[in-house]
Formats: C-alpha cells, structure tokens, sequence
C-alpha cells in the first residue's frame, strides 16, 4: 500500500484494519497457547507414565531382594522356614508402618483449619466484647 493510499483513506478503515490486525494477532496467540499447553500436557503424561513404571520396577527389585533374602536363610534353615520368617518380619514391619500411618491420617482429620477458626471465633468475641463496653461507658 503507497503513501498516497494510507493518507487517503479515512480513520474508520485504519480503525478497522487495526481491529482486524489485532483479532488476528489474538487468534493466533491463541493457538500458539493451545499448541503450548496440548505440548505440556503430553510431557506431564509420560512423565507420570515414567514415574508409573518406576513404581513398578522398584517393586519387582523389592521382590527380587526378599527372594535374596529367603534363599540366603534357606541356606541354614529349611526353605519353608526361611520363607515364613521373612514373610512375618515383613508383616510385621507392614503392620507397624500401617499403625503409624492410620495415627497420622487421624491427626489430620478433619481436614479443616481449626486453629483459624478458633482464632478468628476468639477476634470476633474480642471484638464484641470491645462493643459492648464502649457502649457501657457512653
């Protein structure tokens, strides 16, 4: 477009050609968030599916090691004996793991703030209180 063309057209057309320019730059920062965003959301999903797999994998080498464990003690011990002797230290140690984790789910229930509750219950009382005994010595 010459400068000839710009100066002859009238403010309504450069006010349009504006909002045009500017509902496309919107458009298509739009898109490039969509695209930015779907990118993101493909990443944190194999992240998670990674993280997944490692559950997975150190579970199995948990496995593996109690297996170690049990054919090791086999060695002195008959095999049944060894199995059952890990089976209930590890038991055991599952049932203690499960009652400190119970006392701690406990502790936090409910799971609200009770403390800043009780603490704004007390302001509000303060605060009434303050009332009530400004309005006494009127």
């Amino acid at each position: 477009m010459s400068v000839n063309q710009r100066e002859s057209q009238s403010t309504a057309e450069l006010v349009q050609q504006a909002s045009d320019q500017v509902s496309r730059l919107i458009k298509d920062e739009m898109r490039l968030a969509r695209a930015e965003v779907a990118g993101k959301g493909r990443q944190a999903r194999t992240g998670a599916a990674l993280f997944g797999a490692t559950g997975v994998v150190a579970l199995l080498g948990a496995a593996a090691l109690v297996a170690c464990v049990i054919l090791a003690l086999s060695i002195p011990w008959p095999a049944w004996l060894a199995a059952l002797v890990v089976g209930a230290v590890l038991l055991i140690i599952g049932g203690i793991m499960g009652v400190f984790g119970k006392k701690r789910v406990t502790g936090a229930m409910p799971p609200k703030p009770t403390q800043a509750v009780n603490g704004v219950k007390n302001d509000i009382d303060a605060v009434k209180s303050g009332m009530h005994e400004g309005r006494a010595h009127r």
